[in-house]
């Protein structure tokens, strides 16, 4: 099954942005408590839905705001790619990559969610 993780600093910033940015829950993993691990849970994430994922302590310095993309990215489906990318910022996140139309796809955009990881955004095209 896949799984991702997000490294943080500070978890319960981390949690309260991407609870505001993407409805996910976080519960504490069972032995994890030593490393900050929490579990990750949300409308496409979860044992039951084919991927899972976690947030943990960053054990390093964070990477510098606005340095190149520093580790792989995660892009999530959001109603309103605008609205959302408006959001993140309004609320600690800064700008990665601006709101822009994909042909074929849909509307994309990355943000650095104030822990130095970016994450990615999309409203895919709809179906007529």
């Amino acid at each position: 099954m896949p799984h991702f993780e997000i490294h943080v600093a500070d978890s319960s910033r981390a949690q309260a942005f991407y609870k505001g940015l993407f409805g996910w829950d976080f519960s504490a993993m069972p032995g994890g408590e030593e490393i900050g691990y929490v579990l990750i849970e949300g409308a496409d994430i979860g044992m039951d839905k084919g991927v899972t994922a976690g947030m943990m302590l960053r054990t390093g310095a964070a990477p510098a705001a606005g340095s190149p993309v520093r580790g792989g990215t995660m892009t999530f489906d959001v109603k309103d790619c605008d609205a959302s990318y408006a959001w993140a910022l309004d609320n600690g996140g800064a700008e990665a990559l601006p709101p822009m139309d994909y042909p074929g796809v849909g509307r994309c955009a990355y943000v650095e969610d104030g822990e130095g990881n970016i994450v990615g955004m999309i409203s895919p095209l709809e179906e007529v």
